[in-house]
């Protein structure tokens, strides 16, 4: 953890912040209950939370920069070429009325409206890992309507309304300046629905796959404009394909798959389908993606995409799991990011430790394999 912290340590105008960053760093991958102001500050002997709560209020340092030093360290130990961007938003319960941006409003999290906050995140998937690289809080209108009640809450009068949609294109246009690897985007129908958001994504050449509403229209090969489900009603029953799309909590997850073409014209080298996702146990249970990318792209490639969507939810799971994301007791907006910047820390070093022991397991089974012990070569 002393290495990560090292790498953002610059980053805090005075040595107490810097040292209470590493302290806060390590409780929150600490194996405590909650990790909040109380108990992290305890984890390091302190009696009160107070360095705590200067820490995340109102010391002099730079939460921005720290984010884009951990999505830096995410890049370096399992960033891929062939890497995935995953959009997804996440709840956080409340109780009251003051902490920034909370009211009741829909949560997945929840599955239900709740009285909370929504962060809208940005995570890296690859072969080697997965982990959270940038993050926003969604503000509704009624906050940002509310000039005195932004102010109470430490939102600056520039703050204005933003929907989850622009935080994505934001967050996504932060990696793409950044230099960040990856070959695709995903997410689900919230963002893929839009259909700005997706002409967008074309613009700058972004493959994607989006998941979609059943009723969403698409312009087809024939220059008319269709249904999403129409058109996958009308492909014969042998354009459908059982493939895996990876192992799950339960197994691997098999589906069938099927894709369309559509658009009359095809551009550099670029290519469009609509991709259905049908259970097998419930026919009737089919989920659509508008897909933009490589003109050689083959249908599992199409799904391996599509199926690298829940590792953001695992990212979810395991930050909120292990590294406190949802544990915090602030009010202010800046102590939001703040705090959430440094779960996302945790997470990524998690992540690296994972992936450096998956290395080093696999080096010692390839080891085992193309060596044999000494008396096995002599017996031969």
């Amino acid at each position: 953890m002393a290495g990560l912290h090292a790498r953002f340590a610059h980053r805090f105008g005075r040595s107490e912040p810097r040292e209470r960053a590493l302290d806060y760093l390590e409780g929150l991958v600490a194996p405590l209950e909650k990790k909040n102001g109380w108990t992290l500050a305890e984890q390091v002997g302190q009696l009160r939370p107070d360095g705590v709560q200067r820490l995340l209020n109102l010391s002099d340092w730079d939460e921005n920069a720290v984010r884009d030093d951990v999505r830096d360290f995410v890049v370096e130990t399992i960033g891929a070429k062939d890497a995935v961007l995953i959009a997804d938003d996440t709840g956080f319960l409340k109780k009251g009325t003051k902490s920034a941006g909370v009211q009741r409003q829909y949560s997945g999290t929840a599955g239900r409206t709740e009285n909370c906050q929504i962060g809208t995140f940005l995570a890296y998937a690859s072969a080697r890992g997965r982990a959270l690289i940038d993050r926003e809080l969604y503000l509704p209108a009624s906050w940002t309507d509310d000039r005195d009640r932004c102010r109470a809450a430490g939102i600056d009068d520039e703050i204005c309304f933003a929907t989850k949609n622009e935080h994505f294109r934001r967050m996504l246009q932060r990696a793409i300046d950044a230099g960040v690897p990856f070959a695709w985007v995903t997410a689900d129908e919230a963002y893929g629905q839009v259909k700005h958001t997706r002409f967008w994504l074309e613009q700058r050449k972004v493959a994607h796959v989006m998941a979609t509403k059943v009723n969403d229209t698409v312009v087809t090969t024939g220059w008319a404009e269709a249904r999403v489900d129409e058109l996958i009603a009308a492909l014969p029953r042998q354009r459908w394909k059982r493939l895996s799309g990876g192992p799950g909590a339960h197994g691997e997850r098999v589906y069938d798959w099927a894709r369309v073409a559509i658009r009359p014209c095809w551009e550099d080298g670029f290519g469009h389908w609509v991709l259905a996702r049908r259970s097998v146990s419930d026919p009737t249970e089919i989920a659509y993606y508008v897909c933009y990318g490589p003109a050689s792209s083959r249908l599992k490639d199409l799904v391996k995409v599509a199926a690298a969507r829940w590792a953001v939810e695992e990212c979810f799971q395991t930050a909120k799991g292990e590294c406190g994301l949802d544990h915090y007791q602030v009010r202010l907006y800046r102590a939001w990011y703040r705090h959430i910047t440094l779960s996302m820390a945790a997470l990524a070093y998690l992540t690296a430790v994972r992936a450096q022991e998956a290395t080093k397991g696999a080096t010692q089974r390839t080891s085992k394999t193309s060596y044999p012990s000494a008396s096995r070569r002599s017996a031969g």
